[in-house]
């Protein structure tokens, strides 16, 4: 019956504790009660049946108790409630497109590109609140690993699965943002960003680069690229008969690209050339001005004592009333 029910002065409900006390009281005051008439043997009376009103001689003193209850209850107001919510709340609608090209296995950054990506980007979701964030990953193709959600444990635990050599080989930019695009273009938030992590050049899929900027842009989505690498050259591991060897490799990133897609798109282009600066970039797109987003949000509470109090009465009064006739005692 309380299921659901909290109570406005929960403090109250202490008294109940007196119920118990009452009760070994009573029996124990019952016990010391002596006969006012003394009789050599009780033989006499041996025979003379044990009446209702003797065997229900305790009855009022539990309808007592149990009124007393009621009404303890009654006073601690026991309430339930409706719940919504209607409130305005900070948010952002955030695609995080991820390069796990063969290339992000290069550690010019610890352990690798793609770790130190991946590391970034987790520590990022883990501080967010409102927002919702959905997980892309590309290399030939691109695909998503995660829509759009709040449930922040699911898409880290997503994310934790991600591993170079998931699809075939190849950098497909312009797939990766057209994927992005379609998970936020239905969108309600009227901020919605795009994180796009990359090593590389463009060398894949069906779609150009910029014109995929342009398709954001009319959804009115912002992207944020990142180039992934130091300058130079970076150590690229090589798995040979004789175990893993490293040779160092040129760093390749479309710098002019990257730069022309966030232009486009009113976003911003980053160089992360060690673990250190990739951290800070995300820290400065953590600081991307937000959108208020509508949540509705109420709580209505219904007043559950009166029942109660109407029960205390009521077993109040039949208690009173059995005493002062059925029960009556003797002065």
């Amino acid at each position: 019956m309380l299921n659901n029910v909290t109570f406005a002065y929960p403090w109250v409900l202490y008294f109940l504790l007196i119920i118990p006390l009452l009760l070994v009281w009573y029996f124990i005051k019952g016990k010391k009660n002596y006969a006012s008439v003394i009789y050599s043997s009780v033989n006499l009376f041996k025979d003379v049946p044990v009446t209702l009103r003797e065997r229900l001689k305790h009855f009022p003193f539990l309808l007592r108790m149990i009124a007393l209850g009621l009404l303890t209850i009654a006073l601690a107001r026991p309430q339930s409630f409706t719940e919504g919510e209607n409130i305005s709340t900070e948010g952002i609608d955030i695609a995080m497109v991820l390069d796990i090209s063969g290339s992000m296995l290069a550690e010019d950054l610890k352990p690798n590109r793609l770790e130190a990506a991946k590391n970034v980007i987790d520590e990022f979701t883990e501080g967010r609140v409102s927002d919702r964030i959905g997980l892309v990953i590309f290399s030939r193709e691109a695909f998503t690993q995660c829509p759009l959600t709040i449930d922040y444990n699911v898409l880290r635990n997503l994310l934790l699965e991600i591993r170079s050599g998931m699809i075939e080989d190849g950098t497909a930019i312009g797939n990766a943002i057209a994927n992005g695009v379609n998970r936020l273009k239905e969108s309600d938030s009227k901020s919605k960003i795009i994180i796009l992590v990359t090593d590389g050049v463009n060398n894949s899929g069906e779609v150009d680069p910029i014109s995929a900027a342009e398709i954001a842009k009319t959804f009115g989505v912002r992207i944020y690229t990142i180039g992934v690498g130091t300058r130079g050259q970076a150590p690229y591991p090589v798995q040979t008969p004789f175990g893993t060897r490293y040779q160092m490799v040129p760093v390749e990133i479309d710098e002019e690209v990257l730069k022309e897609i966030s232009s486009i798109t009113d976003g911003q282009y980053f160089r992360a050339t060690n673990n250190r600066a990739l951290k800070e970039i995300y820290k400065n797109i953590d600081k991307l001005e937000k959108t208020k987003i509508e949540v509705t949000s109420y709580r209505n509470a219904k007043e559950l004592y009166l029942s109660w109090l109407s029960g205390g009465v009521l077993l109040l009064l039949l208690e009173l009333g059995l005493s002062r006739t059925i029960f009556r005692k003797l002065p």
